[in-house]
């Protein structure tokens, strides 16, 4: 069992985990919304997807923490603010950066847990990240088609 600062150590961490989840779920909402309205609803559903894994995410971070701390509520803040009004061509680049830079945090966050004696929550990173991969693949393969086939690549992801 871990001593009492190592799993205020790792609660730490879970929570900053779960705030960025909770601004990627309200972010990609966003974006499903405005990309819904434009008409593509392709794009529109797959980052509707996202959105659903995020709340995965975030619940199972929630979950970890009252496994290893049940007196601390799990936060129900954002990191930070949902970028609204994004241009399409700006959308899913933007969304590999996110998903690249949490993939970076996790990797650091699961050495943390591991640091402080608890592989499970360390485990339950890397088996995010690995879905965090999954987005970041498709946002950085969409944000190509869209920087290099343009209005051909758009114009077949319009609801028909």
């Amino acid at each position: 069992m871990p001593a009492k600062n190592q799993i205020e150590n790792v609660v730490a961490v879970l929570n900053q985990a779960r705030a960025m989840e909770i601004k990627v779920i309200f972010q990609y909402m966003n974006q499903h919304y405005h990309l819904d309205s434009k008409g593509y609803g392709k794009l529109a559903s797959a980052v509707k997807k996202a959105a659903i894994d995020e709340m995965k995410h975030a619940e199972a971070f929630a979950e970890r923490i009252k496994e290893i701390d049940g007196t601390q509520a799990p936060t129900t803040k954002p990191e930070k603010p949902v970028v609204t009004e994004q241009d399409i061509n700006d959308i899913f680049g933007f969304n590999a950066e996110t998903e690249s830079g949490t993939i970076e945090k996790y990797g650091e966050f699961a050495k943390v847990c591991r640091d402080n004696n608890d592989p499970v929550s360390a485990i339950l990173f890397e088996r995010i990240a690995v879905e965090e991969q999954e987005h970041l693949n498709y946002f950085s393969n969409t944000a190509e088609h869209i920087k290099s086939l343009g209005n051909c690549f758009l114009n077949q992801q319009i609801n028909k």
